[in-house]
């Protein structure tokens, strides 16, 4: 299959080969990458793997994170020369020499950098979830469309080889039959369960930069790297986490929209001793018309199929669709054949994700296709598979289950007006305040 082929191909994604993708007659874009942490390597190193770019420039708040991703990028990509070193996204946008930038620091630092990165004439990969509060999402939004750039956000799901083939063959084609209930969940024991105590930051690391927008905690080795998911401070728990991923996947799947109702119960009922202050234990649902889309997940405890422990059950009139990252199973109502695909990996094409630390290889083959979706995009000038709309609805929505959880109702959500319906209390947790010197942007200006 060559590039043109590929193109044709669209919807049929779930059959092209991304070894087969030729890039060779295209030009080397410049490349850069904010968060040199465990993903933004890993989105970093996919990319290279399927287009001749060239790494011109990294930046973390962490000097020795940064000077080790450095040396991998140097190992890695084509030129064997290693990328300039950033501590301030900044100054490295300034340098105005790059064509697109990935963004994959904390949670709470996206909507800030991917904001000025729009504002310097960049293309952006952005990680999800977009935001941490709903009204960044809306001015990344309006960012996007006033600097007229192609942005991709981090929701592989929807170029997941076989996820795309479980949507066209029993979804598209009608096999569930009419669906009125979702299933959404995760199972992971994915929580910290540490409460280690606080200490000085260590001298590798520009703790007050890193928190930037976020409010000031005491440096505690959970916060850097990775385990900073389990404060609210930085992000939005799991259901910010690992629900996004599957609401958003449901949403393409079913071709939603935003949700009308969101509400959401749970807290912290098993493991009270951690200093993690995210729920361990949560439930949301989200209403669509005629069609419900319910949350759970626990950090502790089985999961209720242990071969499904991160997905979404599917159940339609007519049959069953359980999906997850690693395969899908479609079980017809009333007997008949049941349909089983795994995650097909792709070891052969690209040898190097057998040896990749920490990388998750059942995921690299979609985070691949996610990132050609994204150079087409950028060649074509057309929207993404991943659109910063779509991103911000999912997470937007996840963000409102939250908002429910706090305040202890349901919320009607207006699309049209973007707020919640006759809740002004609610309204107000849109938009987080904001650590001086650090201003929270605003869709109106931008």
């Amino acid at each position: 299959m060559n590039r043109r082929q590929f193109i044709q191909a669209g919807a049929g994604l779930a059959l092209a080969t991304p070894a087969a993708y030729s890039y060779a007659e295209e030009k080397v874009r410049r490349v850069g990458l904010i968060g040199c942490g465990w993903y933004g390597k890993s989105d970093l190193f996919r990319l290279i793997q399927v287009s001749p770019v060239e790494v011109v420039s990294l930046c973390d708040v962490d000097k020795q994170m940064l000077a080790d991703a450095a040396a991998m990028v140097a190992t890695r990509q084509r030129s064997k020369k290693a990328p300039r070193t950033y501590g301030d996204f900044r100054q490295m946008l300034a340098a105005k020499d790059l064509d697109l930038v990935l963004i994959a620091p904390p949670d709470h630092w996206h909507a800030l950098i991917m904001i000025e990165a729009v504002k310097s004439g960049l293309d952006v990969w952005v990680q999800k979830p977009i935001s941490a509060d709903v009204s960044e999402g809306m001015a990344m939004v309006a960012a996007a469309h006033k600097y007229n750039r192609v942005v991709q956000v981090g929701l592989q799901r929807r170029s997941t080889p076989h996820i795309v083939e479980a949507r066209d063959r029993f979804i598209r084609e009608g096999k569930l039959g009419k669906i009125a209930l979702v299933e959404v969940y995760c199972y992971y024991h994915m929580r910290a369960t540490e409460n280690p105590p606080d200490t000085d930051p260590p001298p590798n690391l520009d703790y007050d930069m890193w928190t930037g927008p976020a409010p000031m905690r005491p440096y505690n080795k959970l916060v850097h790297p990775r385990s900073w998911r389990a404060f609210m401070e930085y992000g939005n728990g799991i259901v910010g986490d690992m629900c996004v991923h599957m609401l958003d996947m449901t949403r393409w799947m079913l071709e939603l929209g935003w949700p009308s109702r969101v509400s959401s119960t749970g807290g912290i009922f098993v493991d009270k001793a951690s200093k993690a202050n995210i729920t361990d234990t949560q439930t949301a649902a989200f209403d669509f018309d005629d069609l419900r889309v319910v949350w759970q997940h626990r950090s502790w405890g089985e999961s209720a199929d242990p071969k499904y422990p991160w997905g979404a059950t599917f159940y339609g009139d007519k049959g069953t669709l359980k999906v997850s990252v690693y395969g899908y199973d479609f079980i017809p109502l009333g007997g008949g054949q049941s349909v089983h695909r795994d995650v097909t990996y792709e070891f052969e094409q690209y040898p190097e994700d057998r040896t990749e630390k920490d990388l998750e290889r059942h995921v690299a083959p979609a985070v691949r296709y996610h990132m050609m979706n994204f150079l087409h995009a950028i060649d074509t000038r057309t929207k993404p598979v991943s659109t910063i709309e779509e991103g911000y609805i999912s997470t937007a929505s996840c963000i409102l289950a939250n908002n429910s959880l706090k305040l202890g109702r349901t919320l009607a959500w207006d699309s049209q007006r973007q707020q919640v319906a006759n809740d002004d209390e609610a309204n107000r947790l849109l938009a987080r305040p904001y650590r001086q010197p650090w201003i929270h942007p605003d869709a109106q200006s931008v």
